[in-house]
Order: C-alpha cells, then structure tokens, then sequence
C-alpha cells in the first residue's frame, strides 16, 4: 500500500489504498517513516498518492485505536523536514487530517485544483501534531493557521495558492511531469551544492 520508486537518484512515494481514500494504518505510517529516515541518500524525493485523495489521514479504526495521537506522524514529517535533498509534496488530491503533516514537511507543494485541505482534530476532540501549526504557520502566518486549524475550514487548491500553502496548481495528467521537472536541476546538482542551498533556506 505503500509504494516506492528509485530512478538515478530521485525517489517517488506512492500511497497507494485509493478505496480506503489513502488512510494510513500504523503500518503505512511507520513504513512511510522509515522511507524517510532513510532517504538521506537520495538526490531527490517526491511524495504522492493514487486515486483522487492525497490521504484522510489516519484510517478510522486505527484513530480510534490510538493512531490519531501516535509520536509515528512527528516521526515521519520530522525525518522528511530533516532530508538535505529537495522533496515535492504532489497532491494528487485532498488531504486532511494527519497527512498534512507530512506535505508541510515538503520543500515544495503542488497540488491539482479539486484538492482541499481541511483538519478537522478540534472537531473530533484531538490536538494536532506539535509541528503542523508551526510549519503552517511559518507558511500563510498564524491567522490563517488558524482558519483552518481552529475554525475548521475547508481551503481549495486556489485559495491554498492564494495564501502561500501550496506553490503551484496543475492539472491532474501534468502533476507528475511538473514534479519531476521541479527536481531536474536539483538531481544533477552536487550533493553538497544541494544541502548547501537547503541549509541556507532553513
């Protein structure tokens, strides 16, 4: 359900559980994180999923067993904000709850027109993880943050690029074209010119 692809030095991850709207069991989470920690070789990574949702986050069984607040989805965005290599979120669709997390980890986010991004954690009694509002909010600023993660609302893709969230918006055939297109010059790049960019961006 968790899919991975290496080709001269660029990793793409593909959750892949399109009947299940890309829910994570604790499973896909911690093999999720440990293709992150483990990515420190790679020139360059990019994360997406199949079907018409990026991921609902937690699957709804494992959420109540205790995943929804689990240290795995801080493991996970952790590892992925800590590689020296470029990563791309491509949102093929949707995403709420948990999986947030791992897209603001990204360097980058491009995302098709029909993806919304919502967390609803207030609504079902959880607090988000200790960096989503951080991360977000280094993004759009704390009032928006906010809006999305205290009032609940829902953002479309073209609002989402509006604040600053996502970077472009693309149609759904060219997401995987314009993803790699994006890490192009970052693969062919030296490693160390690569981290030394990143480090200078932090």
């Amino acid at each position: 359900m968790i899919e991975l692809s290496k080709d001269n030095g660029l990793w793409i991850v593909t959750i892949n559980r399109p009947d299940k709207a890309n829910s994570l069991t604790e499973d896909m989470l911690r093999e999720l994180a440990e293709i992150a920690e483990s990515a420190t070789e790679a020139k360059a990574l990019i994360l997406t999923g199949t079907g018409k949702v990026f991921s609902a986050g937690a699957d709804l069984e494992t959420a109540k067993a205790g995943l929804a607040t689990s240290d795995l989805w801080e493991r996970l965005s952790g590892a992925i904000a800590a590689l020296p290599c470029l990563s791309i979120a491509a949102l093929n669709g949707t995403l709420a709850g948990g999986s947030n997390g791992m897209a603001l980890a990204c360097d980058l986010r491009i995302a098709v027109p029909t993806a919304k991004f919502f967390y609803p954690v207030m609504k079902l009694g959880f607090l988000p993880q200790p960096s989503d509002p951080k991360r977000m909010a280094a993004l759009i600023g704390p009032s928006r943050t906010k809006l999305i993660f205290m009032a609940g609302q829902k953002i479309m893709a073209d609002e989402a690029y509006g604040f600053g969230l996502v970077d472009r918006v693309v149609e759904p055939d060219a997401l995987m074209d314009v993803a790699r297109e994006l890490v192009a010059d970052s693969i062919a790049a030296k490693p160390a010119i690569a981290a030394g960019i990143a480090e200078m961006c932090a």
